[in-house]
């Protein structure tokens, strides 16, 4: 398996943590789209989705069974 790298603009960290989201407007509320970030974007990250309402999760990279699209 590849390394996950953090979706952070030109960060290059290694991603630990998933941000779970969708937009309502265009997904199903089921569906759920994957953002990876470092700990150290983990929280602008979330900031930024949450601040749409977007963010459903976060949830570690370590739980496969929660991966998002």
């Amino acid at each position: 398996m590849e390394e996950l790298i953090c979706s952070a603009k030109g960060c290059r960290n290694r991603a630990l943590w998933q941000l779970l989201w969708n937009n309502p407007k265009l997904h199903t509320p089921d569906r759920r789209k994957a953002w990876l970030a470092c700990d150290e974007h983990r929280e602008s990250l979330s900031s930024f989705l949450n601040a749409r309402g977007f963010l459903r999760e976060t949830v570690p990279i370590s739980d496969p069974d929660r991966l998002g699209e």
